[in-house]
């Protein structure tokens, strides 16, 4: 962790951190104000919840990390950005849609680019599964997105298959994987893997009703 990484957590958290162990549900009063509720599950260094939060600055955003740097990095841009619409969980995904998001709650959930697993014996470790996927779904709304993107082929089919076996979801790409959408930025992490060949593979799910 940097030093102005621990600066912004020491600094900033206590007003953009929300405490897991709380037992009220994240609602308007966390933002001061009612509008859309935005989620994105392991969001890294920030680059691309931070994107998020300038162009929907009508939302409310949440961001869930176990990773203390990439949080203390979101938070120097959260404070560089002058963004208010934005707060952020530490806390595994799991334990944080159960206890902090009710039922058919979220108007949007980003997952890009989780840990792949590659390796056969790893692959219960790979976030997206039947059960977390329930999970998932349950707190989306009637009509509410789900966007996810890969770099690893074998994952991308993973997720598809899993994401097609939830009645909840139905595949907005028609069967297939989506095209980038716009909003989702370019990082270094994936231009530099464009420049080596890398693809990319994204999907988009929408919540039945």
């Amino acid at each position: 962790m940097t030093r102005g990484q621990r600066r912004a957590l020491e600094e900033l958290g206590s007003r953009f951190c929300i405490d897991p162990e709380r037992s009220s549900p994240i609602d308007s009063t966390d933002f001061g104000r009612t509008a859309p509720l935005g989620l994105e599950i392991g969001f890294g260094m920030g680059h691309a919840l931070l994107a998020w939060a300038q162009q929907a600055p009508d939302w409310n955003l949440v961001g869930i990390e176990v990773y203390q740097p990439g949080i203390g990095a979101l938070l120097l841009g959260v404070e560089r950005l002058e963004l208010c619409n934005l707060r952020v969980v530490e806390a595994p995904a799991e334990s944080a849609l159960k206890t902090l998001f009710l039922p058919e709650n979220l108007d949007e959930v980003r997952v890009f680019f989780p840990d792949p697993w590659p390796k056969k014996r790893h692959h219960k470790r790979r976030l997206v599964q039947p059960e977390f996927v329930t999970l998932l779904a349950a707190r989306l709304k009637p009509g509410a997105r789900l966007r996810l993107a890969t770099d690893w082929e074998p994952y991308a089919e993973w997720m598809r298959s899993v994401l097609d076996e939830n009645p909840l979801l139905v595949n907005a790409a028609v069967g297939g994987f989506a095209s980038r959408p716009d909003a989702r930025p370019v990082t270094n992490f994936e231009a530099r893997g464009q420049r080596l060949g890398h693809a990319v593979w994204d999907l988009e799910y929408r919540r039945l009703s």
